[in-house]
């Protein structure tokens, strides 16, 4: 699925999703005629894609039930839309998830960032697992592939699944450290029987964070961008807690972002290359260079 089509069909679902919440009784042939697909679209929306809601359908029109009107909030409605329109996304995304989310407890368990997504189908019930530890503030053992080799985890405490740039992560805090987690190199998920308490400070920190990139010790990295490119950083974040600090006159912009790794920085920049310069700290700048004369020195 295209990130165009994936964008429309949440807009349309959103925007249906609005109209219902507001008390609006939904026609089907109008609704295709709005949006400028067919009836069967509009008719899998209504029966498929919103089958977890509370909806009536009252001589060809569909409604909300009176006793849900206003209470989904904008929020919301944008997160339902995503999710009822990007199936993929969960490794098992039937009826009964999407009505689930409904409820506050499983939204404090799973933040999603980002449209691409991988396959994890085949790690559904680990999923599961993982979800109900958090719910339930359970610790967990587990399994971690890594490099060097398995590694052993005992004890940690489950925060969040992250979907981030379409990866998930589980975010754990092991001992004193906030760690995150490739979900295709877990296994052996053990989960306790015991209970943690919950630090609302790392609730907080996860739901406005952009990145998953975990640390305390965050720099300040400042980014002068080129009037050509300066279209992409103004319509959405391209950099972890991207902030426009300044429009030049020229039309390009001095950005800020807080970064916990050199490495969310980097990449981007060498991306953007010659259209992004690092301002400050100087020393990352140099790095850059450095890394581009040798990858340019090098024979075939």
């Amino acid at each position: 699925m295209s990130n165009n089509h994936h964008d429309t069909l949440v807009y349309r679902l959103a925007q249906m999703l609005i109209k219902l919440n507001q008390g609006e009784k939904l026609e089907p042939q109008a609704l295709a005629e709005e949006f400028g697909v067919n009836l069967r679209t509009i008719q899998r929306d209504l029966n498929e894609r919103f089958a977890y809601l509370p909806l009536e359908k009252t001589d060809g029109y569909y409604h909300l039930n009176t006793a849900f009107l206003g209470k989904i909030s904008i929020k919301d409605i944008h997160r339902f839309a995503s999710l009822a329109g990007v199936k993929g996304l969960f490794p098992s995304l039937a009826n009964d998830f999407l009505r689930d989310i409904f409820d506050s407890r499983l939204q404090a368990a799973v933040l999603v960032k980002g449209h691409h997504y991988e396959n994890i189908g085949d790690k559904a019930n680990l999923f599961k697992d993982l979800e109900k530890a958090i719910v339930a503030h359970h610790p967990i053992n587990f399994n971690y592939a890594k490099s060097e080799g398995l590694k052993s985890y005992q004890g940690l405490h489950p925060y969040k699944l992250v979907n981030h740039k379409g990866i998930w992560y589980l975010v754990a805090q092991d001992g004193d450290k906030l760690k995150s987690f490739s979900l295709t190199k877990l296994s052996g998920l053990i989960t306790l029987e015991t209970f943690f308490k919950v630090d609302p400070q790392i609730d907080q920190k996860l739901d406005e964070d952009d990145g998953i990139w975990l640390s305390d010790d965050k720099q300040e990295v400042v980014l002068k961008v080129r009037a050509e490119v300066a279209g992409y950083f103004k319509r959405r974040k391209l950099i972890a807690n991207q902030v426009i600090e300044k429009e030049l006159e020229d039309g390009g912009l001095i950005i800020s972002a807080k970064v916990a790794h050199s490495n969310q920085i980097i990449p981007i920049v060498r991306y953007w290359i010659p259209h992004i310069k690092v301002i400050s700290p100087e020393e990352l700048q140099v790095e850059i260079d450095k890394s581009l004369k040798e990858y340019l020195g090098r024979s075939e």
